[in-house]
């Protein structure tokens, strides 16, 4: 019976001693894992204004009716982010409520650009709270931006010039637009593209 009970004993010392080696076996494993994983962050695409090009500026209006400037210098507005989204996009309506939280903490100008039925865009204004925000809906800024998916980010500095943009879905791609602009590359995918090749 003692023989027993200490056979037992050492089997379970054995266990748990092999499930100690597994656990952290595999916690490297996740670690190796991260590292491999490049950073989440908005998704360029081809065609429109590329980043450090300072498109012409657009006179439009918002869906309210007041005049609007989309680009060209402001300088008293640091940063600028014009987020373009649609009534019939329901990643455009869960990307909203960051939108509006990024562009308070990082002092930035938001503007949303959509082009849709404006029933719809005024319904959307009234269901996310935008009332405090411009507006446009219309063809023009997106046709000068080539945005053909959404929702769509630029960020633009004082001068109007593009520090970054791309496909954004969270807060952490919008994130990615500055740290894109602060790190001085086009986006955080040219980043970690730039950090393969000197590691290759």
């Amino acid at each position: 019976m003692m023989t027993a009970l200490i056979v037992s004993q050492i089997l379970s010392w054995i266990v748990t001693f092999t499930l100690g080696v597994a656990v952290l076996a595999l916690a490297r494993q996740l670690g190796v894992l991260h590292m491999r994983v490049a950073p989440a962050g908005a998704l360029t695409t081809a065609g429109g204004p590329a980043v450090g090009d300072r498109p012409a500026a657009i006179t439009t209006r918002t869906v309210e009716g007041a005049s609007v400037t989309i680009g060209g210098p402001a300088p008293n507005i640091p940063l600028r982010l014009l987020l373009f989204v649609s009534a019939q996009c329901p990643l455009c309506k869960n990307l909203i409520p960051a939108a509006k939280s990024f562009a308070r903490d990082e002092r930035t100008a938001l503007t949303f650009v959509g082009d849709d039925d404006v029933a719809a865009q005024r319904a959307l204004i009234a269901q996310q709270g935008l009332e405090d925000h411009a507006f446009v809906n219309g063809p023009e800024v997106g046709q000068a931006y080539a945005v053909s998916k959404l929702p769509y980010a630029v960020l633009l500095d004082a001068d109007g010039t593009i520090l970054s943009k791309g496909l954004v879905n969270s807060r952490e791609h919008l994130e990615s637009l500055v740290v894109a602009h602060e790190m001085g590359v086009k986006s955080v995918q040219d980043y970690i593209a730039g950090l393969k090749v000197r590691a290759a």
